[in-house]
C-alpha cells in the first residue's frame, strides 16, 4: 500500500487513525546504522512499523526488523517517543495516521540480510554516508538522537 508522509504541513490531510509503531537502531560490529529502502513511500528508515495485537511493543520491534531485514535483535533501551501530530502517514485505502512510534536501542543477534514486500533494498551504512540516502526528517531525528548518546530518551 502507497503512503505519503506530510511532516509540518499546513496542507496534509487530518489525522483519522493512530497506531503504535516502532523503530530499531540495530548496529553493526563497524557501527554501521541497519537501514532500508522502503516500498511503501521509496524513503530510508530504520527498520520498524506497526505494533500488532496480542504483542508487546519490544516484541514488534523484533517481529518488524526480522520481518524488513532477515535480522535478529533484542530490545535494549529506549532511543525516544516520537507523537508530532504535525507529522500524519496518508495511506491510499483513506486511513491517515498521526505519528506514535517509539524508537529502541537493540543488540543485534544474528541472521543474514534480505528483503521484503515492504523494503527494496536492506543495507549498513556508516553514520558518515548517512546524508547520501534520502531520509524523511522525523526518521532522521531518531537516528540524530541515537548518535547523540543522549542521556535521557527523547520525549517528543
Amino acid at each position: 500500500m502507497a503512503r505519503i508522509d506530510y511532516f509540518n504541513d499546513p496542507n496534509a490531510p487530518k489525522a483519522n487513525s493512530v497506531v503504535p509503531s516502532v523503530t530499531a537502531v540495530v548496529v553493526d560490529a563497524s557501527d554501521r546504522i541497519l537501514m532500508v529502502h522502503k516500498t511503501d513511500n521509496d524513503l530510508w528508515a530504520l527498520p520498524g512499523g506497526g505494533m500488532d495485537l496480542g504483542e508487546s511493543i519490544t516484541d514488534a520491534a523484533v517481529r518488524e526488523t526480522k520481518e524488513e531485514t532477515g535480522i535478529d535483535i533484542e530490545v535494549t533501551g529506549l532511543i525516544g517517543v516520537y507523537t508530532n501530530p504535525r507529522h500524519v502517514l496518508a495511506y491510499d485505502d483513506g486511513e491517515v495516521r498521526q505519528q506514535f512510534s517509539l524508537c529502541f536501542t537493540t543488540r543485534l543477534l544474528g541472521g543474514e540480510l534480505r528483503t521484503s514486500s515492504e523494503t527494496k533494498e536492506v543495507q549498513w551504512v556508516a553514520p558518515a554516508d548517512l546524508d547520501r540516502l534520502n531520509i524523511h526528517p522525523s526518521m532522521r531525528l531518531r537516528i540524530d538522537h541515537y548518535l547523540e548518546g543522549r542521556a535521557t530518551p527523547y520525549l517528543g
